[in-house]
């Protein structure tokens, strides 16, 4: 963070989002850290802490939280989908907009990335089609509070009329959390997940009106999106993608699939969403260690095609962001680990102070500690 701070005040102009104003161009997202409380998965007033602790971001998304109970692929993620979750989310929602922040709820389905521990009565995950997820890890509970990593669990194909009965539980999710007091939503259609699991040519096999074209695969997205904006109107939705061009070996909890034609395939989903008029796109690009950006054609088609706020994330560092936002790819930049270990985050970017760092065994489950415990810079 060297740079000379004329930079880093691009990062501090203000930004309209849809209804909202944002005081910085610095995005807290989503973030899994499956601290809700069991039985139930509900949010709870630890989590209301760290939020609040975090409402100096622009703007927040929530972690992933699974809009029917088949949606979750990890122990302890919170839901959105029964009448407690909704009064635990609106414990966070109050203590976020008490601190002046704005937050959006993060609506989550894992379909195959998943296990029968996991699902309603042990039942198989669901999925566009009965493929196995490989490369890539679910969390299980294996006792109180204690979880392991697992391979997911062989899921069965949805029929064609439980695909629509899910698009109503898109909207469905919406009207909770707008009743939960969210300021927007966001729909987790990135890393291998449901929505993605259709989009991809590796994943949907099917072979009616959902599968076989890029038009059909697409055509689930099309549909929870129209749902869920006419829930909460387009102006408080945006679609995460995670549009990967290369891959990695390394063992990963969630990662996502590359297409034969990544820049044809994701060009060609965010047509959908410019068509829908929704208020933002977030892209999460490849995080591990070395990983490519995206290529500079691709940046540049999805300012061409995208009239909304594109937020990107990944990885990023603030000389990163004011590039891109020199260059006009991105509005909004979203720093997940930094936002972890430093509450106040904006401030330290903003005065070039020193970053907390996030301690790794504290990262999934457990509690307060390396949670809603990390200090704010002490400027002595």
């Amino acid at each position: 963070m060297s740079q000379p701070s004329k930079n880093i005040d691009s990062l501090f102009s203000s930004i309209n989002l849809g209804p909202h104003t944002l005081k910085n161009r610095i995005v807290m997202p989503p973030l899994t850290r499956s601290r809700s409380t069991v039985p139930g998965n509900i949010p709870n007033e630890v989590m209301a802490t760290y939020y609040a602790q975090r409402a100096s971001a622009g703007f927040m998304v929530t972690e992933g939280t699974q809009i029917e109970p088949r949606g979750q692929g990890y122990a302890w993620t919170p839901g959105i989908h029964s009448n407690q979750q909704i009064a635990g989310w609106k414990k966070v929602t109050d203590a976020v907009h008490a601190e002046g922040g704005i937050i959006f709820a993060q609506l989550w389905h894992v379909g195959r990335v998943s296990h029968t521990s996991l699902q309603p009565n042990e039942a198989k995950p669901i999925a566009p089609s009965a493929l196995t997820a490989d490369s890539v890890k679910v969390f299980i509970e294996t006792g109180p509070a204690q979880g392991a990593l697992a391979d997911p669990s062989e899921p069965q194909a949805l029929t064609t009329d439980a695909v629509k009965e899910l698009v109503g539980m898109y909207a469905q999710a919406a009207r909770n959390a707008l009743e939960a007091g969210f300021d927007g939503v966001e729909l987790h259609c990135a890393n291998g997940y449901l929505v993605n699991q259709f989009i991809s040519e590796h994943t949907n096999k099917r072979d009616d009106e959902y599968g076989g074209s890029l038009t059909n695969r697409l055509r689930f997205l099309k549909e929870i999106v129209a749902a869920v904006s006419d829930v909460v109107g387009p102006e408080r939705l945006g679609v995460r993608f995670a549009p990967l061009f290369s891959s990695t070996d390394e063992t990963r909890v969630y990662l996502g699939l590359v297409e034969s034609n990544p820049h044809h395939t994701y060009i060609e989903a965010i047509k959908v969403l410019e068509q829908a008029g929704i208020a933002y796109l977030s892209i999460a690009e490849a995080d591990w260690d070395n990983a490519p950006d995206l290529p500079e054609q691709f940046y540049q088609a999805v300012r061409a095609e995208f009239s909304g706020r594109i937020i990107y994330a990944g990885k990023y560092t603030v000389e990163k962001a004011v590039a891109m936002l020199a260059k006009g790819y991105g509005d909004l930049f979203a720093f997940g680990r930094p936002f972890i270990a430093n509450p106040d985050l904006p401030a330290r970017i903003k005065n070039q102070w020193p970053l907390n760092e996030a301690d790794a065994a504290t990262m999934y489950g457990g509690t307060e500690q390396g949670y809603s415990d990390y200090p704010c810079y002490k400027n002595d």
